[in-house]
C-alpha cells in the first residue's frame, strides 16, 4: 500500500517538478546577478523549497539588509506553511508517527499541498514522499542550471532572462485578479504602496526588507478588515 501510494506520489509530482524547473531556474540566475556563487544558490534552494520567501530573502540579501529584515519577511511570507501544516495533519490517521509528520512538513509547499489536499480520505505519508521525490529536485536542479547559467551566459542574456521573474509573478497574480475585484485591489493596492516607497524622499530611506513587511502588514490588514471571507455555512 506504501508503495502504491509513493508511486502515485511520484506521478502526480511531475507536473510540478517541471514547473518548479522553469521558477527556479529563474531563481539561479537572479542569484549569481545579486552576488551569491552557485554553491550558496543551491543551498538556500535545499533548505527553503520556497518561491516567495528565496526570491524575498534574494532582495534582501542584494541590498545588504539585516538579519531582523530577513527574519521578519521570512516568518511573514511563509507563515502560511504553518496554516497548511495544521490542515494536512488532519488528513492523516491518528496512527501516524511524529517522525513521519516531521518528514513531510519539509515538502509542505503549495503545490505539494495543495496534491494531498485534493484527494479524497486519508492520505498516506508516502504519498507526500513520492510528490518531494520529484518535486524537490526539479526545484533544486531548476537552481544549479539557472546558477551555472548566470555565470557562462552573457550579460546581455542574463538581463532578458531575469525578466522571467516579472513574467512569473504576473502569471501568478492575472489569473486571480481577473476573477476576484477584492484581489485585485489588494494586487493594485500594495503596487502603489510600493512605489510611494520608493519615490517618497522620507519613506525611500527604508530598506527594502522592511518595505516588503509594512505593505503586507498593512495592505493584508485593511483587506482584511473591509473585505473579510465569510465563513462556509
Amino acid at each position: 500500500m506504501n508503495t502504491e501510494s509513493f508511486k502515485k506520489g511520484l506521478k502526480d509530482g511531475i507536473p510540478v517538478a517541471l514547473g518548479y524547473f522553469a521558477v527556479s531556474f529563474t531563481f539561479g540566475i537572479a542569484s549569481i546577478l545579486g552576488g551569491l556563487t552557485t554553491w550558496q544558490a543551491v543551498l538556500i534552494s535545499i533548505t527553503n523549497v520556497t518561491s516567495a520567501g528565496q526570491f524575498a530573502g534574494l532582495s534582501i540579501i542584494a541590498a545588504g539588509g539585516s538579519y531582523l529584515e530577513m527574519a521578519l519577511t521570512q516568518l511573514i511570507i511563509n507563515l502560511r506553511y504553518s496554516l497548511m501544516s495544521f490542515s494536512l495533519a488532519q488528513k492523516l490517521e491518528p496512527q501516524v508517527s511524529w517522525y513521519h509528520r516531521c518528514l513531510m512538513s519539509y515538502g509542505v509547499t503549495d503545490e505539494i499541498f495543495g496534491l494531498s489536499a485534493a484527494k479524497e480520505g486519508k492520505i498516506s505519508p508516502f504519498y507526500n514522499y513520492g510528490c518531494m521525490c520529484i518535486a524537490i529536485p526539479g526545484w533544486v536542479m531548476g537552481t544549479l542550471i539557472g546558477a551555472i547559467s548566470g555565470n557562462i551566459l552573457p550579460d546581455i542574456v542574463l538581463s532578458a532572462l531575469n525578466v522571467a521573474i516579472y513574467g512569473m509573478f504576473l502569471a501568478i497574480i492575472i489569473p486571480p485578479a481577473k476573477k476576484n475585484l477584492t484581489i485585485l485591489a489588494v494586487v493594485a493596492s500594495a503596487m502603489i504602496i510600493s512605489g510611494l516607497f520608493r519615490i517618497t524622499p522620507l519613506l525611500s530611506k527604508i530598506s527594502s526588507g522592511f518595505v516588503i513587511i509594512i505593505v503586507t502588514l498593512l495592505v493584508s490588514c485593511v483587506a482584511a478588515l473591509l473585505r473579510p471571507i465569510e465563513d462556509e455555512k
